[in-house]
């Protein structure tokens, strides 16, 4: 739970600074480097992405 945890909040961090101060700017390509490191960790401790990212039932589907 520990790397689930990790990876959710290193690409919270990493939106925010997109959202804030663009694609481009430095700090955001830090964060996302870190947001990458992390879920690759929790991948290699045996986490799925439905892990980090459950699915969603409030969303209509593709093309529909």
């Amino acid at each position: 739970m520990r790397h689930t945890r990790a990876a959710r909040t290193a690409q919270h961090h990493a939106v925010r600074a997109i959202a804030l101060r663009g694609l481009a700017h430095p700090l955001t390509h830090v964060l996302l480097a870190a947001a990458a490191t992390a879920a690759a960790q929790a991948w290699d401790a045996g986490h799925r992405v439905s892990d980090l990212h459950p699915a969603r039932t409030d969303r209509k589907p593709a093309g529909g």
